[in-house]
């Protein structure tokens, strides 16, 4: 793998030569303390980049897999699918080690046994640029095994003292490099001691943690345990922490017939588990009626039954689900807490 340094000096016109690529997205602010992906519209607009984030509202799935979309048309004569733009390519800049794994994961679902051909043909077209990060109070990815990445990036750029040092991922990684050539310097032996002192800097960061090891085991010891009520009762099934979880993929289907009663079209929709309704089937029985067995799902779902068929959890630790919950739902407390461990964050 190739390596450069690019100075912080350099940065924005670096930027800058990515648009001669495609629409480049870079993380910025958005209220008092909320971050989002946004494309920059005019050079002016990378000034408002956030290097600094944690965790932006919505993850990367939102660009793959939308919150709402028109699968089809269908009339009395067929089907129609919606035209995707083929010549539009995306590049994200900023993207942490920990949504890089969560589009790794949705990547692995939607090319199962029913390919999702909506999802990748977006896929196809977006370039992903990684940025190393120093943890917040909600962060676990370094018990998830997430804090790092091998794959999945284009570019991935890891923070040094008044420069980045940076990794190239694929040979698309090296065309958006051959633009900004005399931007980017050969690394020293300088710059590999600050990149180790900042890597275990920020292990030392991390104050959440949670083993994983026997937590499939250890769950389904405790399937009836009384804490799967008391967090039902705590939980308001409002549904937030699956539309903001970079590995949640439900969604439910829509038929909207116009006045016709002849055309309409088939949409889907972001969905979650902790929905009443999510597990009710014709007749009108609820295979989840209580709000402990959708929370108990959702949450053995992540870590035990994913893990079962694609080898590892889904969930990658980046916390935004302890940060939006409403009822303040600290699932890593919950996890040690049934594990009989002690909280330690």
């Amino acid at each position: 793998m190739k390596f450069l340094k690019l100075p912080t000096n350099n940065l924005h016109e670096f930027i800058l030569n990515l648009r001669k690529i495609g629409e480049v997205h870079i993380p910025i602010k958005k209220g008092e303390k909320s971050f989002v992906f946004r494309k920059t519209n005019e050079p002016e607009d990378i000034s408002k980049i956030q290097l600094d984030y944690h965790r932006t509202i919505l993850p990367l799935k939102k660009y793959f897999y939308h919150p709402t979309e028109t699968m089809f048309e269908f009339s009395k004569t067929g089907f129609v699918q919606p035209e995707q733009s083929s010549d539009v390519h995306d590049i994200i800049f900023g993207v942490h080690a920990c949504d890089i794994h969560g589009v790794l994961t949705l990547d692995l679902v939607f090319s199962g046994k029913y390919r999702d051909d909506y999802y990748f043909n977006r896929r196809k077209n977006v370039s992903l640029i990684g940025l190393s990060c120093m943890p917040d109070e909600f962060c676990f990815c370094n018990s998830m095994a997430t804090d790092y990445v091998e794959i999945g990036f284009d570019l991935f750029l890891s923070e040094i003292p008044g420069a980045y040092i940076v990794r190239i991922g694929t040979s698309k990684g090296d065309d958006m490099l051959n633009l900004s050539g005399p931007l980017l310097e050969e690394i020293t032996h300088n710059d590999i001691d600050a990149h180790k002192e900042y890597s275990l800097a920020r292990k030392k960061a991390f104050k959440r943690f949670l083993d994983i090891r026997n937590l499939p085991e250890i769950m389904d010891l405790e399937y009836e345990s009384n804490l799967w009520d008391e967090l039902g009762n705590r939980c308001t099934s409002c549904g937030t922490c699956s539309m903001v979880c970079p590995t949640c993929y439900c969604y439910r289907i829509f038929d909207d017939i116009n006045m016709d009663m002849e055309s309409g079209k088939r949409r889907r929709q972001w969905d979650c588990c902790l929905f009443r309704d999510h597990a009710m089937v014709a007749g009108g029985h609820n295979f989840r009626q209580s709000r402990s067995d959708r929370f108990k799902h959702r949450w053995l779902h992540k870590q035990q039954s994913f893990a079962g068929v694609f080898g590892r959890p889904s969930c990658v630790g980046c916390g935004r689900c302890i940060e939006a919950c409403p009822a303040k739902i600290d699932i890593v407390a919950e996890s040690n807490k049934i594990q009989g461990a002690k909280n330690n964050d």
